[in-house]
C-alpha cells in the first residue's frame, strides 16, 4: 500500500495489503507492484530499471514538431541516449553552449545531437558508444554491440560476469555472445573503464538504500553546513534536490507578514500518504506529520500574530520518535511527541507557500496557498550535538525572558 514502508524497512504483506485491495492503484495509496509484474512490463527486455540490461535502460522517446518533422507517426531506429536530448535541443535553436558561464568553467555537453534522425529516418546512427552504471551494474553500447553484467552488492566488481549481445540483431539480449566474442567483450569492457573515467563515475558504488540520501557539499542542492533557504514564490522541488528532513533533527522557520485570517501552507512535503506540513489555520500554527496515513497534529496555543513574525517548528529525533515544537517569535507554542519518525518520507518533493499535489493534511484542500507574504524559509538540519546545543540555548533564552 505505501512504497516508502519499504525504505523505512517496514514489511507490509499481502494479507495486510489485500485488507485494502479497493484503495490500490488509487488516491489512498503509494503502491508498488511485485518483481513479476514488472518483468512482464519490461517485456520483452530483461530486468528492471535497476539494472542496465535493456529492462533498465531502453525506452520510448516521442517528437512532435509539425513543422519539421513531415511523416507524423514515423519511427526512427538510431540509437541514442537520454543525454543526447539537450544537444539536439541546442542544435535546433542555433544555440552553442558557452565553456565559461559567468565566470565559471562549464561541464561538457556529452551527449550526440539526434537533429539528423528528424529528416532522415533511415541515417545511420550518429551516435557510437555509450556507457551506462547504476549502482554497480554496468553497460556499455558501442556501434551496435552491447556489453553488459548484472552486479551482486558486495561481490568484487572483477568479478562480476559480463555478457555480450547484438543489438542489432538481438534486441531483447537471450542470445550472449561472450563465449563466441571474447577479445570484442574484452575490449568493450576496458572502453567502459576508460568512459567510466572520463565522466566521473568512479569510484565505483554499489549501495542501494543508502544512495536515497543527501550528500552534503557545496555547490549542490544540499550545502555543507546543511543551511537551507527559500525564497518564493517558487516552484514544486524534486525530493531529491529539497531539503533532507526524513531521520534527522530540524529547524524550519518561516518569514511571514500576514493580515488578520490569513491562512495557509508554509511548507509541505509528501503526500497524503506520508510527508509532513506546516501551515497557518483559523489564526494558529499547525504541524501535521504524516506517516503512512497516521496523522500526528499539534496546534499552536498561541495565536500567530498579524504583520510580522517568525514561525516554525522545531522537530528533534531521538531513535525511532521523536518531538515536534512550534514556535512563534521564539517563545514556544505548543508540542507534541512523535510516535515514529520516517527515515524516509516520500518520494514526492516539497513545496514553498503551498501544497502544490496529493494534500499531506486532511485539514485542507489543496493548495491552501499562504494568503500572506512568505518572506523567506529557513531550513537547518542538525546533528545530535548540534540539536541539543540548540535546545540548550533555547532553554537559556527562555529563561532570560522569564526574568524580565
Amino acid at each position: 500500500m505505501h512504497e516508502m514502508k519499504f525504505f523505512n524497512f517496514l514489511i507490509e504483506t499481502p494479507d495486510e495489503a489485500v485488507e485494502r485491495i479497493d484503495d490500490i492503484g488509487g488516491p489512498h495509496s503509494h503502491a508498488n507492484y511485485p518483481w513479476g509484474w514488472a518483468q512482464a512490463g519490461n517485456t520483452p527486455y530483461r530486468w528492471y530499471k535497476q539494472n542496465t540490461h535493456e529492462g533498465g535502460v531502453h525506452v520510448p522517446l516521442i517528437a512532435h514538431w509539425p513543422a519539421r518533422i513531415t511523416d507524423a507517426g514515423g519511427l526512427r531506429d538510431q540509437f541514442h541516449h537520454v543525454n543526447d536530448v539537450v544537444p539536439t535541443i541546442y542544435e535546433l535553436l542555433g544555440v552553442t553552449p558557452p565553456e565559461v558561464y559567468r565566470g565559471y568553467a562549464q561541464m561538457p555537453i556529452t551527449g550526440t545531437s539526434m537533429a539528423y534522425a528528424l529528416d532522415d529516418a533511415g541515417a545511420a546512427s550518429a551516435k557510437d558508444v555509450q556507457y551506462f552504471e547504476m549502482m554497480g551494474h554496468r553497460g556499455l553500447y558501442q556501434d551496435g554491440w552491447k556489453a553488459v553484467t548484472r552486479h551482486t552488492p558486495g561481490v568484487p566488481f572483477d568479478d562480476d560476469q559480463w555478457e555480450l549481445y547484438d543489438l542489432r540483431v538481438d534486441r531483447s539480449e537471450t542470445n550472449d555472445l561472450a563465449a563466441a566474442e571474447p577479445e570484442r567483450l574484452a575490449a568493450m569492457v576496458e572502453r567502459w573503464w576508460t568512459e567510466a573515467e572520463a565522466h566521473g563515475v568512479l569510484p565505483l558504488d554499489d549501495r542501494t538504500i543508502e544512495l536515497f540520501g543527501a550528500r552534503f557539499r557545496d555547490r549542490s542542492p544540499h550545502p555543507a553546513d546543511r543551511s537551507y533557504r527559500y525564497f518564493p514564490p517558487m516552484a514544486p522541488l524534486p525530493a531529491q534536490a529539497a531539503a533532507a528532513l526524513g531521520g534527522r533533527s530540524w529547524d524550519l522557520v518561516a518569514t511571514v507578514d500576514r493580515p488578520a485570517g490569513a491562512g495557509g501552507v508554509l511548507y509541505a512535503s509528501g503526500t497524503e500518504n506520508s510527508g509532513l506540513t506546516v501551515f497557518v489555520q483559523d489564526d494558529h500554527l499547525v504541524f501535521d506529520y504524516n506517516a503512512f496515513g497516521d496523522h500526528t497534529i499539534v496546534e499552536s496555543t498561541l495565536p500567530v500574530p498579524v504583520g510580522e513574525s517568525a514561525i516554525g517548528v522545531e522537530f528533534r529525533r531521538t531513535g525511532q520518535t521523536g518531538t515536534a515544537r512550534l514556535v512563534i517569535d521564539g517563545a514556544d507554542a505548543g508540542s507534541v511527541e512523535i510516535p515514529y519518525v520516517m527515515a524516509i518520507m516520500s518520494s514526492i518533493g516539497p513545496s514553498v507557500g503551498q501544497d502544490h499535489g496529493s494534500q499531506v493534511s486532511e485539514r485542507y484542500d489543496h493548495p491552501f496557498a499562504f494568503e500572506g507574504t512568505l518572506a523567506r524559509l529557513d531550513i537547518v538540519l542538525l546533528s545530535p550535538s548540534q540539536a541539543q546545543e540548540a535546545d540548550a540555548a533555547r532553554a537559556e533564552q527562555r529563561a532570560a525572558m522569564a526574568r524580565q
